[in-house]
């Protein structure tokens, strides 16, 4: 547990010591904040009502390339410096160095999402009467953003452990996030499958976001998303024995 700590400290120093996390921050935010508020198609304020489906709609498709931005240089930089040749010399082992940085990008990430709550307190006070918001569904789809985000993040390592380029690790990303969020769904809906259609479309990210999304936490959605997140994490740990 001790080397997880150090690993996951030495990671969040790094990035609050940089520009890196307030840029990822200040873009993410922005980016959102123009979605809900400026541009009528999605303005929350145009809705009539107080609902934060936009945001929730919206959301994912920003992770989708905010994340693996984060994960780029995690073990890829790490790579080309020799860093990690170094660091695996220490005692410490590489399920550890992977937790570490796993959770240190999905804190990250928490710590961007975390303001968007104003949302959900600015809707609560607009409503009629005030309160007026489906709390449960609210908290149960930012419950699934955490998840979904967490699954981007462990694509993310896993893919910046496959190249020692940062350009190269993040479209890697971006592409499987892409692929497991959305195309899941989109090969789903060619006839040929069959039968088969119901069960692609069930493992695709964007239909378990969903479900938590609806308010009911279901635990086979929380399990399927976790266990996802151990699988790619464990992907990333075979691919530093094989590299290293």
């Amino acid at each position: 547990m001790f080397p997880v700590l150090a690993i996951f400290r030495k990671e969040v120093n790094q990035f609050f010591s940089s520009p890196i996390a307030y840029i990822i921050m200040a873009v993410f935010l922005t980016a959102i904040g123009l979605m809900l508020w400026v541009f009528p198609e999605t303005s929350l304020l145009e809705a009539g009502y107080a609902d934060l489906s936009a945001f929730f709609s919206l959301t994912p498709y920003v992770l989708l390339f905010l994340v693996p931005a984060i994960t780029m240089r995690t073990i890829a930089d790490e790579v080309r410096t020799g860093t990690l040749e170094w660091l695996l010399t220490k005692p410490v082992s590489r399920w550890a160095i992977v937790g570490g940085k796993f959770l240190a990008c999905w804190l990250l990430v928490g710590i961007t999402l975390l303001p968007t709550l104003l949302y959900y307190v600015t809707l609560y006070q607009l409503g009629s009467p005030i309160g007026n918001i489906d709390s449960a569904g609210v908290f149960g789809a930012y419950t699934g953003l955490l998840l979904l985000a967490g699954v981007f993040v462990a694509i993310g390592l896993w893919a910046s452990s496959l190249n020692d380029n940062q350009v190269v690790a993040f479209v890697l990303g971006v592409f499987l996030c892409f692929l497991l969020y959305i195309g899941l769904g989109a090969i789903a809906g060619l006839s040929v499958l069959g039968g088969l259609s119901y069960y692609v479309a069930y493992f695709a990210l964007d239909e378990q976001y969903r479900a938590l999304g609806r308010g009911l936490i279901d635990s086979r959605n929380v399990i399927y998303l976790l266990s996802l997140i151990v699988f790619f994490l464990w992907l990333t740990v075979g691919r530093l024995k094989a590299a290293v």
